[in-house]
């Protein structure tokens, strides 16, 4: 996925809206080297062909193309409403950056990018998007929209996260998610940007939200946003050092190799558990390296916006 070097060179959100059309055509052009074979820069205006459906719009051109059966999408299906959902608390702003851009991101920077990279595709669909973010508080909610005013308050108010300060404060996930599951009322698809990071005795607490989100059929993904070299690997030099938690302010003085293995094996516990729980009340979870390019994120939309009957 190549990114225009003046972009990637810049600060990112002086240029939210052009950065995030780039990752898409980056994305779109390099399709042909991913799982989606069937699809060209057209995918925005064709959608799989289900067994059952009338044949009348079936674009034959593209079946000749690709011997693959889509249907051509007309302007009056704007009938997925999809919402975004982002963690803006303390522990998204790892890694420290003084500056973001492209190929120097933290948690929060990603989140914020692959959601309006997100809104680009939807924008093109002409679907409608919602935005809900909470770090200590639920801070804001948009309701899914399709239009050009409601598109660029969107990125108006993303811009605004990546220019605020790292919340000082610790993030109670799970009351936010039970808050924003009583405002969505119509089946959406539903994203959610996160570190999961919570305190041991409230997982059951954030298992219960998420299954509130799920209560009106609405299908749910997780994007677990980590930084894999540092927070999954636990690669740091073997100097003394203080490791902090970013929400309570804890800390412990250490040497990394004294506690790697066993970081390493809590970690891949936790993950594991989280894998399960998600699968058995069939939530998607998609584990992302922030270091990683967008490509993982927009592959995971366009197999959930297909699915999405």
């Amino acid at each position: 996925m190549k990114i225009h070097s003046e972009l990637q060179k810049g600060k990112l959100f002086q240029n939210l809206e052009l950065l995030a059309k780039q990752v898409v055509e980056g994305f779109i052009s390099g399709i042909h080297k991913s799982p989606f074979h069937g699809f060209s820069a057209e995918f925005a205006e064709h959608k799989i062909y289900n067994t059952g459906e009338s044949t009348k719009h079936i674009d034959w051109k593209l079946f000749g193309k690709t011997d693959k059966l889509y249907t051509k999408r007309y302007e009056e299906e704007t009938n997925l409403r999809c919402h975004m959902i982002l963690d803006n608390s303390a522990s998204m702003y790892y890694p420290e950056r003084k500056e973001l851009t492209i190929d120097n991101l933290n948690k929060i920077g990603f989140g914020v990018l692959a959601i309006a990279a997100l809104m680009n595709i939807l924008k093109k669909q002409r679907d409608a998007v919602g935005l809900s973010i909470f770090a200590d508080t639920y801070s804001h909610y948009s309701p899914e929209k399709g239009s050009e005013r409601h598109h660029q308050m969107l990125l108006a108010k993303l811009n605004e996260v990546s220019l605020e300060k790292k919340p000082e404060t610790d993030t109670r996930t799970y009351t936010f998610i039970h808050q924003i599951a009583e405002k969505l009322k119509r089946r959406s698809l539903i994203f959610l940007f996160t570190d999961m990071f919570q305190n041991n005795e409230e997982d059951d607490s954030l298992i219960d939200a998420l299954r509130h989100l799920k209560y009106n059929k609405h299908e749910v993904v997780i994007f677990h946003l980590l930084d894999t070299e540092t927070e999954v690997a636990f690669n740091f030099e073997n100097t003394p050092k203080r490791f902090m938690d970013v929400e309570t302010g804890s800390y412990i003085d250490v040497y990394a190799d004294t506690i790697k293995e066993a970081y390493e094996k809590e970690v891949a516990s936790f993950i594991s558990k989280l894998k399960l729980t998600c699968a058995k009340y069939k939530i998607k979870y998609v584990e992302v390296d922030v270091q990683d390019d967008f490509s993982k994120v927009l592959n995971t939309f366009m197999i959930e916006r297909q699915a999405f009957g």
